[in-house]
């Protein structure tokens, strides 16, 4: 039976003397045992693993090698060489010349050796001539010394000037310096990992040799699920508002009726955003079954010709038809509205904040930043005697925990809010500022009629989750963060969300 790789390279190990001086390189002796290095390698690595067999010291060299085109080069000659001896000594138009043989790529280094001299006033039109005897090929002669093994011998300048042009190749060789361990034999023992029944029963396990444990090993990383990017930094969000003193409201009904989603937040049924082309309606069912009859009739007479609470209304016939209408929410202030309503329904009002971050749908085009669904987060302060003031002062509080620090506000319009602010941030990536949320007050013609007294202010934002998602893991569509085109090794790889305050 011939001997294994791992036996040969032990027989040839046995011929050098001991100690540090003593050894073999693993590509010395794959050329003399006639093996593939890599083959010799998974050798060492074999024995290795048996204990103290042998020591193996990791060791790497550089070396230059001719690339392809550097071996045809070493072959024909340079391409500046070539064409300088194809041209004959009466010259040829330059459009012919640029047909000879490396003339595409030898030209220009001809000419800016002063090789060939270019006549552009000759009759028929541009005319190329040798503009020397001859010449010497210093490219042809460097590759040689380096095919011969002499690549220290050369210049680096001339060597980098080879590399530039890809004729030349640094290839770094990765090899080992073996040599004999404490326990060195040239008769390979199999030790064995498993203790089994057999080995027990016959007592065949006193005789044998056991490989040692490795406690330092890593283990098989568990099978486990991985958190979307969404929902970490969804988690981040939430852990700021609890921070914050704030209560997560019950945002579980992703259909509403047009009532809660529209009528109660002061928003008039010939709004544009409640067409087709904005929301999406159900058909079935198409109808909410039921509304608080009293705040229904409240409702409708601040949105009517006469008004009420102070406000003349929007002047135009309310319909119970139309807010029965059941739809896919279009934000999660529905749900602001459903808690302030409960609220006010308390024998005793008590300061409340509310926050909520959750599923919201609008008939959207999709492109790289818009979906028909997203997440809304929203925040909602309900107090006596709140001001702009303290909207702008809990706006910089909170985006500060989100490692937002510049801020600027811009008046805006929202049917339910006066006054209405955007928020914006200046984005060091991008260097200009962009739109990071919405907020405002809370009108009045919103709060009454709910039966919240009259000394009561709602202060409210509202953000996407997406956006913010998107900004700290780097991806420029949305498309790739949600939908059927994620990459799932993202979802696996991306790291926890800090944010950094």
């Amino acid at each position: 039976m011939s001997p294994s790789v791992a036996e040969l390279l032990l027989q040839r190990l046995e011929r050098e003397p001991p100690g540090p001086g003593g050894g073999l390189c693993s590509l010395e002796a794959a050329a003399a045992l006639g093996l593939d290095h890599q083959t010799l390698v998974g050798a060492v690595k074999s024995l290795q693993a048996l204990g103290e067999v042998i020591e193996a010291e990791a060791r790497a060299a550089t070396r230059w090698e001719l690339s392809e085109e550097g071996a045809e080069v070493l072959r024909a000659g340079s391409p500046e060489v070539r064409l300088f001896r194809s041209l004959p000594p009466d010259g040829l138009p330059q459009s012919d010349a640029m047909k000879l043989p490396g003339a595409q790529v030898g030209f220009s280094k001809a000419m800016a050796n002063k090789w060939l001299r270019l006549d552009k006033a000759a009759p028929g039109g541009p005319r190329v001539f040798r503009a020397v005897e001859a010449v010497q090929d210093a490219v042809q002669d460097g590759l040689r010394r380096v095919q011969e093994g002499d690549a220290a011998g050369l210049p680096e300048r001339e060597r980098n000037e080879l590399k530039r042009r890809k004729l030349l190749l640094e290839v770094t060789l990765k090899s080992y310096w073996i040599r004999k361990g404490r326990a060195f034999s040239t008769a390979v023992a199999r030790q064995e990992t498993d203790l089994t029944p057999e080995m027990i029963a016959t007592g065949s396990w006193r005789q044998l040799p056991f490989k040692p444990y490795n406690f330092s090993a890593l283990g098989l990383p568990p099978a486990c699920g991985h958190l979307h990017p969404l929902l970490k930094v969804r988690s981040q969000l939430r852990q700021i508002f609890l921070e914050m003193g704030f209560t997560e409201m019950p945002t579980d009904n992703f259909v509403e009726s047009s009532f809660w989603n529209f009528d109660a937040l002061f928003q008039p049924q010939q709004h544009p955003a409640r067409d087709q082309h904005d929301t999406f309606f159900l058909q079935d069912p198409a109808e909410a079954p039921e509304l608080p009859a009293s705040y229904m009739a409240k409702v409708k007479k601040v949105h009517s010709q006469r008004g009420g609470y102070g406000s003349q209304g929007y002047k135009y016939d309310w319909k119970v038809e139309e807010a029965r209408k059941n739809l896919l929410r279009t934000h999660t202030t529905s749900a602001s509205a459903r808690a302030l309503y409960h609220l006010a329904c308390q024998e005793k009002f008590t300061p409340v904040k509310y926050f909520s971050i959750d599923r919201v749908f609008r008939n959207e085009s999709l492109d790289a930043t818009h979906l028909a669904e997203f997440h809304q987060v929203e925040g909602v302060v309900a107090d006596r005697g709140l001001t702009l003031g303290h909207l702008m002062g809990t706006l910089r509080e909170f985006f500060t925990k989100l490692g937002i620090t510049k801020l600027r506000f811009k008046p805006a319009y929202n049917p339910y809010t006066e006054p209405s602010m955007e928020v914006f941030s200046y984005h060091e990536g991008l260097k200009k500022w962009v739109e990071v949320g919405n907020s405002g007050v809370f009108r009045p013609e919103l709060l009454l009629p709910m039966g919240l007294p009259e000394n009561i202010s709602v202060i409210a934002w509202g953000l996407s989750l997406e956006r913010p998602t998107m900004i700290k893991y780097g991806i420029n569509n949305i498309r790739e963060l949600v939908g059927h085109r994620v990459n799932l090794q993202m979802v696996y790889d991306s790291p926890l969300c800090r944010l950094d305050t």
